[in-house]
């Protein structure tokens, strides 16, 4: 078992005798980022430690690494100070507004690695940000994609505003075009979501929920069984405001599944609320996790999204699906046209 591993019983005896801060900020800089982060999850669960957000978590030990690596690199000052005083706080506050996401976690990280790598750039060309040119970074535009010209833009942004580098021009962002699924296919996948008794049931209720809502997986993954609502009319589901009416069969499938989740039977789970439950105390399933199973059913997360999303503007307005989907007005737009 996990608990009778030397090493794991050393670092709980650390912890009880405080050689160890029984802190967020202490486990941080903890090796076995993996086992430490199943411990915190625990210690959050039983309320020893204040539950924080757990992709918010995991940047920051993933910062506190970055930052140990840059000890003695000429840009330390410059990268410490834009991550903990713009990326960090960024995150924070999106946090308290709703959970984070792992893409929104990763990018943060990109946004790191993205800063370091351009002034690396940059002393190899023997300049600095002070002296960086409209030219040279139209040079390090002209040879990096879209995806790099996008995660740098936020670092040369607070350079540029806190009077690090000149006032330059940036490109125009391109908004990426989600691809397209025909309608006819999309109920296709829907009646297979249905009726496919071999397909689990949480990845045919994900699908579903995917495929009738627009719901991103990282999304979905945090609704609880408050959310689904059982009224004599039939059952809703709370997306935003007003919640959504569930049609049959998609009804008895959700139904189903909160009655039947798995990993309810682990010690760290017993009364979780997550409609997607994850064998991680009191963490909903995996945003990954639940992708690759939906890919390797064969269904497609992205286009399926954005094709039921398209589908669903041709209903009703753009303002009144978003708001009953719980998206921002201009978000719905953006995905749908």
């Amino acid at each position: 078992m996990w608990i009778r591993q030397s090493w794991v019983q050393e670092l709980l005896a650390d912890l009880a005798t405080g050689r160890i801060p029984l802190t967020h900020e202490a486990l941080h800089a903890l090796p076995n980022w993996r086992t430490v982060a199943y411990l915190r999850d625990l210690l959050m669960a039983s309320g020893v430690l204040p539950a924080l957000d757990k992709q918010l978590l995991h940047y920051e030990t993933w910062l506190t690494r970055r930052l140990v690596e840059l000890d003695g690199h000429p840009h330390q000052q410059t990268l410490r100070r834009f991550a903990t005083w713009h990326v960090l706080p960024r995150l924070r506050d999106r946090a308290r507004q709703r959970p984070l996401t792992p893409n929104v976690r990763r990018f943060a990280g990109e946004q790191f690695t993205a800063a370091r790598k351009f002034l690396t750039w940059l002393d190899e060309r023997d300049f600095t940000l002070a002296t960086c040119t409209q030219a040279d970074l139209d040079a390090w535009n002209a040879t990096h994609g879209e995806h790099h010209r996008r995660v740098l833009r936020a670092f040369l942004l607070w350079a540029m505003n806190n009077r690090r580098m000149p006032r330059l021009t940036l490109p125009v962002q391109q908004a990426p075009k989600g691809e397209r699924l025909s309608q006819h296919r999309r109920l296709e996948l829907i009646r297979r979501a249905a009726t496919d008794v071999q397909i689990p049931l949480p990845t045919r209720v994900a699908a579903c929920l995917m495929l009738l809502y627009a719901q991103p997986v990282s999304r979905l993954l945090r609704l609880t069984i408050n959310d689904v609502l059982r009224q004599d009319d039939g059952i809703f589901l709370r997306l935003g405001d007003p919640p959504t009416p569930v049609p049959e069969p998609f009804a008895t499938l959700l139904a189903e599944l909160i009655d039947h989740r798995p990993n309810m039977n682990t010690a760290t789970n017993p009364h979780t609320r997550w409609l997607f439950p994850s064998r991680r105390a009191a963490q909903p399933l995996n945003t990954g996790t639940m992708l690759q199973r939906l890919r390797d059913h064969g269904f497609p997360t992205q286009t399926a999204r954005t094709s039921a999303l398209r589908q669903l503007v041709l209903q009703a307005p753009t303002p009144v699906i978003a708001e009953s989907l719980g998206f921002h007005h201009q978000t719905t737009t953006r995905v749908a046209t």
